[in-house]
């Protein structure tokens, strides 16, 4: 069949595409391999033969515990093999990759997952989705990655479906379409298997995109073997959840507080189409049997929309968007929530990684149970996830915040946190209103912009070191405010930017940052733009991959560049790290797209020079540098 596409226009534009691959319904026969259990999944990062999860664990640290590739031997990988996605489909490749059983599960640009020979690189099936031509992606046409569990795999589409595969043959076992691509759905994260300790039930867990297309956020959960819901979650103050098909409870308070009226006590138009959306990936309290998931958003970006009239902003938050949501397992009930940004008139969104992780009270000496989120607004977050989980903290308690840091520089919206009051000490930084008859407000300065101190890649945590190692970026932006009106499948901002520098000499910065003190323990500067994750190891490593093509592996104690290869084109993606036949490998997909393209400004400019590629790489050390 023929491929069908639009033009990819740079602003906030639907792509259209029609095309597929993959056929009729897995039978039992066909199901023959290796299948993937709970505590497969649970112990996911103590096994670094496979990669199972997002994550590489359900706390979401993205640490292996291999260490036969380390700070003496690093400079000797060389690639092993490299796969191509083929085709004319480039566009931003910005998946985690899965290993299991000697074969590699890993989704590219339009909707499509391929099964790889981890050994050889061999192509063993792949699916490729059927797409609409009226597609309404924000972001690029990414897809972040799969979920595994028994014998099937599962990816979102960006229709707004998702479905299950038989991981051994890529035969369709379920799809579902969940909402409206129309209207803005969307799906670009990696559903999340879990385990409902109530019920001993296994769920996917996985959210909605389509914050920037004026939808609600909602985060799902379904069972595996139908695809059937189980309950889901709206992200916005007041929406009906569901369970078991029925609708449950409202999303904190059913009259909307924090969301403005009419002058007929009714919900504004904001309030029907909220944002909020939790588009990546969750994590999972296994302990108290929560799903940790970061919220997007609030739409539309125009914060005097979301605000009563003549009031102040800050006095109007729109609950529950750019936060970290904790939500109970088994019904879908929303037990706990931190807000990073009260009514955020910035596009911070708040919904990536939320990372579980303990450590020492140095005053005390009591082991604390944490979660770390490192924000698009350029605080990193330590908030108490039992106090959190148990709703003690609902919402924005000072009693679950313990540290809120600044990690990148020039930071202009706020001064810094104040844990007395669990609230942000803010500048006068909000973009002003637009004045009577004007078409659009004054212009004011703002950094970070709204791509973010830090944005959808994951950072990584080392237990071996106890730091954080955060892909972040130094950039601004001049920013004001536009009237609008919702319109079903338009663009429901309300402001208008134009991304800018900050500095000279470089837009990226790695950071390692303590947890404990917020000190940064060490930077590592990048010319290009970081829309990469990290990956951390027990052999002292961190792994990244840069914009200008890169796959770069850092000391984790002090940041010195060890090794780099070029791959050919913008690596965006997330590295995994997996053991084989007694060897240690590390892979990442290398492809440059995303966000910063699109709407990048004068960093769009920059990375014009980078050239299009879409490929998987996998590198090991040669027998000789074995040591």
């Amino acid at each position: 069949m023929q491929q069908k596409r639009t033009p990819f226009k740079p602003a906030l534009l639907a792509l259209a595409l029609a095309t597929a691959l993959g056929g009729g319904l897995a039978t039992p026969a066909e199901a023959a391999g290796k299948k993937v259990t709970w505590d497969d999944i649970r112990n996911d990062d103590k096994t670094p033969g496979d990669v199972l999860t997002y994550g590489l664990g359900i706390k979401a640290q993205r640490h292996s515990t291999l260490k036969t590739v380390n700070t003496k031997n690093v400079a000797d990988l060389v690639p092993a093999w490299s796969f191509s996605f083929g085709g004319e489909k480039q566009r931003g490749q910005e998946a985690q990759a899965l290993v299991h059983d000697g074969v590699i599960y890993v989704t590219a640009s339009y909707s499509r997952i391929y099964a790889i020979d981890a050994r050889s690189g061999k192509r063993l099936w792949e699916y490729e989705a059927r797409l609409p031509e009226d597609i309404r992606p924000c972001c690029d046409v990414v897809n972040r990655g799969a979920a595994i569990y028994g014998d099937k795999i599962f990816f979102g589409t960006l229709d707004a479906g998702i479905v299950a595969l038989n991981k051994d043959t890529g035969k369709v076992v379920w799809r579902k379409k969940w909402g409206d691509h129309k209207v803005g759905y969307t799906m670009t994260g990696a559903p999340f298997v879990i385990q409902d300790q109530a019920s001993g039930k296994i769920l996917l867990v996985h959210g909605s995109s389509g914050d920037e297309f004026g939808v609600v956020g909602w985060l799902f959960a379904r069972d595996v073997d139908t695809g059937e819901e189980v309950w889901a979650r709206p992200m916005v103050e007041g929406h009906m959840g569901r369970l078991n098909g029925k609708d449950s409870t409202p999303t904190g308070d059913a009259s909307a507080p924090t969301w403005p009226k009419d002058k007929e006590g009714k919900p504004t138009e904001a309030w029907h189409h909220g944002g909020g959306a939790p588009w990546q990936s969750p994590s999972f309290d296994y302990e108290r049997n929560m799903v940790v998931v970061g919220t997007g958003n609030p739409a539309p970006w125009n914060t005097w929309k979301r605000t009563q009239e003549g009031d102040d902003p800050r006095n109007w938050p729109s609950l529950f968007t750019s936060g970290q949501a904790y939500v109970d397992a088994s019904n879908g009930e929303l037990k706990g929530f931190f807000q990073h940004t009260p009514n955020d008139a910035w596009d911070f969104s708040g919904n990536n990684s939320v990372v579980l992780f303990e450590y020492k009270d140095p005053k005390t000496g009591k082991l604390v149970k944490a979660s770390a989120h490192a924000d698009r607004n350029g605080f990193f977050f330590v908030t108490d996830r039992e106090k959190l989980a148990s709703g003690a903290g609902y919402p924005n308690k000072p009693t679950s915040l313990i540290g809120a840091w600044p990690f990148v520089d020039g930071i202009t919206w706020a001064k810094g946190w104040d844990l007395k009051t669990g609230q942000p000490i803010e500048n006068d930084n909000r973009p002003p209103q637009v004045k009577p008859g004007a078409e659009k407000g004054d212009s004011i300065f703002v950094s970070p912009p709204f791509l973010g101190g830090t944005n959808w890649m994951p950072m990584s945590y080392s237990p071996d070191t106890g730091l954080f190692y955060i892909p972040a970026n130094h950039w601004a932006m001049d920013y004001w405010t536009e009237n609008l009106t919702y319109k079903p499948g338009s663009a429901y901002l309300g402001q208008g930017f134009r991304i800018k520098r900050l500095f000279d000499d470089h837009v990226g910065v790695l950071r390692a940052i303590d947890p404990r003190t917020g000190k940064i323990v060490w930077e590592q500067k990048e010319k290009f733009p970081l829309w990469a994750g990290t990956l951390t190891t027990a052999g002292g490593l961190v792994f990244t991959g840069t914009s200008d093509g890169y796959v770069k592996a850092f000391d984790a104690k002090n940041g010195k560049e060890l090794w780099k290869f070029q791959t050919g084109s913008g690596v965006v993606s997330v590295p995994i790290t997996w053991e084989m036949d007694g060897e240690q490998y590390v892979g990442m997909s290398s492809g440059y797209g995303g966000a910063v393209p699109l709407w990048g400004g004068d960093m769009a400019d920059l990375t014009k020079q980078v050239t299009q590629g879409s490929s998987f790489w996998a590198f090991k050390l040669p027998k000789s540098s074995r040591r």
